[in-house]
C-alpha cells in the first residue's frame, strides 16, 4: 500500500508531460509557420526590418523548446539531430540570418509534430485486465451467503460461484462438478469439468450452475493477479526504441561540427560556419523517417492492422523470430465439426439433426458448434420437448416422440462398446478432437466429433512471413501437446512448446528475445504479460480481447492472421523507405556542406536548398502510402465475389464429404444391402451436388483468379484434382452399375470400391483445404 501513492504521482507525472508535449508541438508548427508567412508578407511590402523582426521572433519561438528537447536528450546519455537545429537556429540568431533561422524552425516544429503523431505511446495499463478481476466474492457462512470485498477472502472459506461469474481465487471444488471456461487463463475454447476435490484458478469462467468452492489462496496469491503482476512487469522490462534519426545523427552530428569548425577556421567567417550548420540542419532526418512512419502506420490502418507508435513499426520490420499463440490465432478459436459418425441403419444426417435439436437451446460452445453444422447444412431442426441439460454432462429432451440425449455417454454394460464406437474414440484420440454422443431412446446412435480448426490464411501467412525474413516460427501454447504438435506439423513451424501456464510463456519470450528481435501474436487475457515481455506484441483484437489489445504494440482488428504478414511487409517497407530518404537526404547534405564551407552557399540560399532537399526526401517518404502489390494479390470485384460464393459451398458439401467416408465405413463392415444403399446414396449426393460445384470452379471461378494469380497454370494443379475426382465418381457409378445388373456387390468388388471411396474422401479433403488456404484465404 505504501508504494500506491508514488505510483500515482509518477503515473500522473507522465501523462502531464505526455498532455503538455502532445499540446506544445502543434502549437510550435503553428507560431513558426505563421512567422515564416507573415515575415514573407513584410519582405515583399518592403518592410525588411519588420520582416527580419518577425522571421527573428520565429526562430526565437523554436529555439526555446529545442534547447529543452536537447538538454532532455543529454540527461539520458545521447545527443541526438535536435542539438544540430539548436547549433543552427542559435548560429543564425548570431549572424543575423533570420530567414534561414526561420526556415529552420519551420523545419524542426514540422519534423517534431510528425513524430509526435507517430509515436503515440503504447497503453500498457492493463485496464481490461483489472476490470474482468471480480471486485467481490460470496462466502457462505452456514445457510447464510454474504458478498464480501475479496480482500477479506481469507484460505479455507466456503465461496459460492454462479454461472457465468468468475472464480475470485484459487481454491478446489466442494461441489459435485464444476464446468468452467479456462480460456482467459489456457487460450483454450473447450470447457472443462473439474470433479468435487480438483483444484480450480481465479480468473476462469462458471460454464455451468452454480458451484462451491474452498479458498486456497487469498486474492494476491492467486493465479489471476499474478497474471496482471506478469503482464506489468513485462511491460517495464520493454526497452524504448532509439528514434532512426538519432541514430544516424551519432555520427553526422560530429561531423557537421568538424566541418563548420574546419571552415570558420580556415576562413575566418562565422557567416560560413553558420551557412554550413544550415545546410547540415538534418531535415532529411527529422523529417523523412517521421513521414515515411506515418505512411506506414496509415497504410496498416486501412488494413485492419492499428500500430501503437512509429518505434513498433520500425521494430517490427526488424523482427527475425515469431512466437505464435495457438487457439484463437493459428486456429479460429470456436470448435467446428470435424467429422459426423453414425451406428450402422442411422444416416450421419439424422445424427447431427437430432443433436442440434436438442442443443439448439444450450449456451455451451460445442452445442453451439453443432446447432451452426446442422443450420448451416440446411437441416430442419425439430423443436424438443422437455429438455433438460446437466451441466458438463449434456442435454436430453424428446425429438420426433424419441427420447434424445446428446454430450458425454456412460461407459457400454459389461464395458463394451460397439466396434463404430471404439473407431470413433479411436479417431478423436488422432485428430485430438471432442465427441459428443448421440444416444436414442437409451441406444448409441452417433457422434459428432468438434475439433477447433487452422485458419485458412494459417499457412499462407506464414509462408509469407518467412519469405519477408522471419527465420523462426515457435508456438506458444496451454493447449496440450498432440493436438499442438499435430498443427505445428501442418504449418511447418520450428518448434512447440506446450502447456504453458503464462508464466511459462513469458519465459520463453525472453529467452527468444535474447537471441534476436521477437513478436509475440495471442489473442486472449492470458497471453498478455507475454504480448508485453516479446520486442513487438500483437494481439487478435477483432472478437474483444481487450486486455491482450492493452498490452499489445499492435491490434488486428479483423479476425485475419494474415493481416499480420501485411504488417511485417509494411512495417519493413517504410523502414526501407525511410533510410532510405534519411541517406540519400544526408548525402545532399553534405554536398551542399562542401559548398557552404568553400563560401559558395549563404545561409539564406544554403537554407532555400536544403527546403528542396527536404521536399524531395518527403516526396519519397511518401511512397510508403503505396500499396505493395508483391505483398498481396488484389482480386477484382467479381474474383472476391466468386471467392466468397464457392467458401460457402464447400461449407454445404461437409455433408456430402461425410456421406463419402460413412459409405466406405459401411462397406468395411457389413458389405450388404445397407451398405449398398449408403453407396447409392453417397453418389447422388455425388453427381447433384459435388460434381456440379467443382464443374463451376474450373469454369468460373479458376479464370477469375488466374489475372491475379499470375495466368492458369498457377490453378492447373487444382484442375488436376477436379479431374481425378471426377474419375473416382465415375468408377463408383459403374460398380453401382455392376451391382444393379447382378443383384448387389459382388466380393470381387468390394477392395476396389472402398478404395475408390477412401481415395475419393481423401481427394477431396486435401482439394477442399488446399482451395480454402490458396484462395479464399485472398478475399477479406
Amino acid at each position: 500500500m505504501s508504494h500506491t501513492p508514488v505510483r500515482l504521482r509518477r503515473t500522473t507525472a507522465a501523462l502531464t508531460a505526455a498532455i503538455a508535449s502532445a499540446r506544445l508541438e502543434p502549437v510550435l508548427l503553428a507560431v513558426t509557420a505563421a512567422a515564416l508567412a507573415g515575415g514573407g508578407v513584410a519582405w515583399l511590402l518592403g518592410a525588411h526590418g519588420a520582416a527580419d523582426l518577425v522571421w527573428a521572433l520565429g526562430t526565437v519561438a523554436a529555439v526555446v523548446p529545442a534547447v529543452a528537447w536537447v538538454l532532455a536528450a543529454l540527461r539520458r546519455g545521447h545527443a541526438g539531430v535536435d542539438l544540430i537545429a539548436v547549433l543552427a537556429l542559435g548560429g543564425t540568431l548570431a549572424v543575423g540570418e533570420y530567414l534561414a533561422g526561420s526556415l529552420i524552425a519551420l523545419m524542426l516544429a514540422t519534423g517534431r509534430t510528425l513524430e509526435a503523431a507517430a509515436r503515440r505511446r503504447a497503453s500498457h495499463d492493463l485496464r481490461a485486465l483489472l476490470e474482468h478481476a471480480p471486485r467481490v466474492a460470496r462466502r457462505r457462512t452456514g445457510d447464510e451467503v454474504a458478498a464480501v470485498p475479496l480482500a477479506e477472502v481469507a484460505v479455507g472459506d466456503l465461496l459460492v460461484v454462479g454461472p457465468g461469474e468468475v472464480v475470485p481465487v484459487d481454491g478446489r471444488v466442494e461441489s459435485a462438478a464444476a464446468v468452467l471456461d479456462e480460456s482467459v487463463l489456457t487460450g483454450e475454447s473447450l470447457q472443462v469439468e473439474r470433479p468435487r476435490g480438483e483444484p480450480v484458478r481465479s480468473g476462469a469462467v462458471n460454464a455451468g450452475g452454480a458451484f462451491e468452492v474452498r479458498a486456497t489462496a487469498t486474492e494476491r496469491d492467486s493465479t489471476y493477479a499474478g497474471i496482471v503482476r506478469l503482464a506489468r512487469q513485462a511491460g517495464a522490462e520493454s526497452a524504448p526504441v532509439v528514434r532512426l534519426a538519432d541514430r544516424y545523427a551519432a555520427w553526422f552530428l560530429p561531423l557537421t561540427l568538424a566541418v563548420a569548425g574546419l571552415a570558420w577556421l580556415l576562413s575566418g567567417s562565422a557567416v560560413r560556419a553558420v551557412a554550413v550548420l544550415v545546410v547540415a540542419t538534418p531535415c532529411p532526418l527529422l523529417l523523412a523517417a517521421p513521414v515515411a512512419v506515418v505512411s506506414g502506420l496509415s497504410r496498416a490502418s486501412r488494413l485492419g492492422v492499428v500500430i501503437r507508435d512509429g518505434g513498433a513499426l520500425e521494430t517490427l520490420g526488424r523482427a527475425r523470430t515469431l512466437l505464435l499463440d495457438k487457439t484463437g490465432t493459428l486456429t479460429g478459436g470456436r470448435p467446428r465439426v470435424l467429422d459426423v459418425a453414425a451406428a450402422p441403419g442411422t444416416r450421419p444426417a439424422d445424427v447431427l439433426r437430432l443433436a442440434a435439436s436438442v442443443d439448439r437451446y444450450s449456451p455451451h460452445v460445442l452445442a453451439r458448434a453443432i446447432v451452426d453444422t446442422a443450420r448451416e447444412r440446411g437441416l430442419a431442426l425439430p423443436v424438443p420437448a422437455d429438455v433438460t441439460e446437466e451441466p458438463g454432462r449434456g442435454a436430453t429432451g424428446r425429438v420426433d416422440g424419441h427420447l434424445v440425449s446428446i454430450g458425454r455417454t456412460a461407459p457400454a454394460p459389461g464395458g463394451e462398446r460397439p466396434a463404430w464406437a471404439e473407431a470413433v474414440d479411436n479417431r478423436a484420440l488422432l485428430d485430438g478432437a471432442a465427441v459428443a454422443w448421440l444416444t436414442v431412446d437409451g441406444r448409441l446412435a452417433g457422434a459428432v466429433l468438434l475439433r477447433d480448426p487452422l485458419r485458412y490464411d494459417a499457412p499462407r501467412t506464414l509462408r509469407h512471413l518467412r519469405t519477408a525474413g522471419i527465420e523462426r516460427v515457435l508456438m506458444l501454447t496451454g493447449d496440450r501437446a498432440a493436438p499442438a504438435h499435430e498443427v505445428a506439423a501442418v504449418l511447418g513451424l520450428d518448434g512447440v512448446l506446450a502447456e504453458l501456464t503464462p508464466a511459462g510463456k513469458v519465459a520463453a519470450v525472453r529467452d527468444e528475445r535474447a537471441r534476436a528481435v521477437t513478436v509475440m501474436v495471442g489473442d486472449g487475457v492470458n497471453d498478455a504479460p507475454a504480448l508485453a515481455a516479446a520486442d513487438v506484441g500483437v494481439a487478435m483484437g477483432a472478437r474483444g480481447a481487450t486486455a491482450s489489445s492493452e498490452a499489445a504494440d499492435i491490434v488486428l482488428t479483423t479476425d485475419r492472421v494474415d493481416r499480420l504478414a501485411d504488417a511485417v511487409s509494411i512495417a519493413q517497407r517504410a523502414r526501407r523507405i525511410a533510410v532510405q530518404s534519411a541517406l540519400g537526404g544526408m548525402v545532399m547534405s553534405l554536398a551542399a556542406m562542401a559548398a557552404a564551407a568553400v563560401g559558395l552557399l549563404p545561409p539564406a540560399v544554403g537554407a532555400l536548398l536544403q527546403e528542396g532537399i527536404d521536399v524531395a526526401v518527403i516526396l519519397n517518404a511518401l511512397r510508403a502510402l503505396r500499396v505493395d502489390r508483391a505483398a498481396r494479390p488484389a482480386l477484382t470485384p467479381a474474383a472476391e465475389a466468386l471467392v466468397h460464393r464457392f467458401a460457402a459451398e464447400h461449407d454445404d458439401l461437409r455433408d456430402v464429404l461425410d456421406s463419402v467416408r460413412a459409405a466406405a465405413d459401411r462397406l468395411s463392415g457389413d458389405p450388404g444391402p445397407d451398405a449398398l444403399a449408403a453407396v447409392e446414396e453417397t453418389h447422388r449426393l455425388l453427381t447433384e451436388r459435388l460434381l456440379p460445384h467443382e464443374y463451376a470452379e474450373e469454369h468460373e471461378l479458376y479464370p477469375a483468379l488466374a489475372p491475379t494469380l499470375g495466368g492458369p497454370e498457377a490453378t492447373a494443379t487444382m484442375s488436376r484434382a477436379h479431374t481425378e475426382i471426377e474419375r473416382l465418381s465415375r468408377r463408383v457409378a459403374t460398380h453401382l452399375e455392376l451391382a444393379r445388373a447382378s443383384g448387389g456387390l459382388a466380393p470381387g468388388q468390394l477392395d476396389d470400391l472402398r478404395s475408390c471411396l477412401y481415395g475419393l474422401n481423401t481427394v477431396l479433403r486435401l482439394h477442399f483445404t488446399q482451395e480454402e488456404e490458396n484462395y479464399f484465404s485472398l478475399a477479406p
